[in-house]
């Protein structure tokens, strides 16, 4: 290894203007010529089927070789044995990969997500504790938005060993609302009242509407209701559906107990 750097020193001494101006060119001309591969392959991922969120990823990584390649072809220009370069590139590898363990698994951990696909650019997901919709899916790194507009970057390694859970890749949503009434109220009248509350045009009709009554407490009876909205009107339905059940209610006389306390007193 000694002998490989003073033979490497002994080269650079050596080097003159001629042969440090091709050597200039040729870097420039690189530099240019990868900006317009890059750009290539940034045009072939759009027309091709890869998921837009796997993009960044394989752009990095070709990005990453050509530049590799462009320093030992440079290296090659300037006289410089790259067979040494390559060698000592080897040793070193193996040493730093050994010190960036965290950095290669989260690089492998990106191109497992490219095979496995759990999900795609714009779905909403759950990821390690994290809500928000897909951005990219990085070199090191998977980006998220939140609803709340936070931009959250998750590890790949903990993306892959993660439960993912995937809101949109089935494209319609159920919503689940419990509700409690007064034992005065007859439950036909409840249930027609909940059933009346969620027949909203965006809400699905196939499967139907279901409601039922889900416990008895000691001051009310809780009911379920549970419907189906496509992915882009959850949220909507959710909450006009919450808020019609309380006008309804009011409308047709209904009782929404709470916990109380009945004192009586003796003469």
């Amino acid at each position: 290894m000694g002998k490989f750097f003073e033979d490497l020193l002994k080269e650079l001494s050596q080097f003159t203007l001629g042969k440090l101006l091709p050597a200039l060119i040729l870097l420039v001309a690189g530099l240019a010529m990868i900006k317009i591969i890059l750009r290539i392959v940034k045009a072939m991922l759009k027309k091709s089927k890869l998921d837009a969120a796997a993009h960044s990823l394989i752009r990095s990584v070709v990005k990453v070789v050509l530049l590799i390649l462009l320093g030992l072809i440079v290296a090659s220009s300037l006289g410089v044995d790259v067979t040494g370069i390559v060698a000592l590139a080897s040793v070193l590898t193996l040493a730093i990969s050994l010190s960036v363990q965290d950095l290669l698994s989260n690089v492998f951990g990106g191109f497992t997500l490219l095979y496995t696909r759990p999900f795609a650019a714009g779905d909403f997901v759950e990821i390690a504790g994290q809500t928000g919709s897909i951005i990219e899916i990085g070199l090191a790194y998977t980006k998220l938005n939140t609803a709340d507009n936070k931009l959250v970057s998750i590890p790949n390694s903990a993306v892959v060993s993660a439960e993912i859970v995937n809101y949109t890749a089935n494209g319609t949503r159920r919503a689940e609302l419990m509700v409690t009434a007064s034992y005065d109220a007859p439950v036909e009248v409840v249930l027609s009242a909940l059933r009346e509350a969620a027949d909203l045009e965006t809400v699905e009709k196939t499967p139907e509407i279901f409601v039922a009554v889900n416990s008895y407490g000691d001051h009310s009876i809780q009911y379920v209701l549970r419907f189906w909205s496509k992915n882009e009107n959850y949220g909507v339905n959710y909450f006009g559906v919450n808020k019609r059940i309380k006008e309804i209610f009011d409308a047709r006389g209904i009782q929404m107990t709470y916990p109380h306390l009945n004192v009586h007193l003796d003469k």
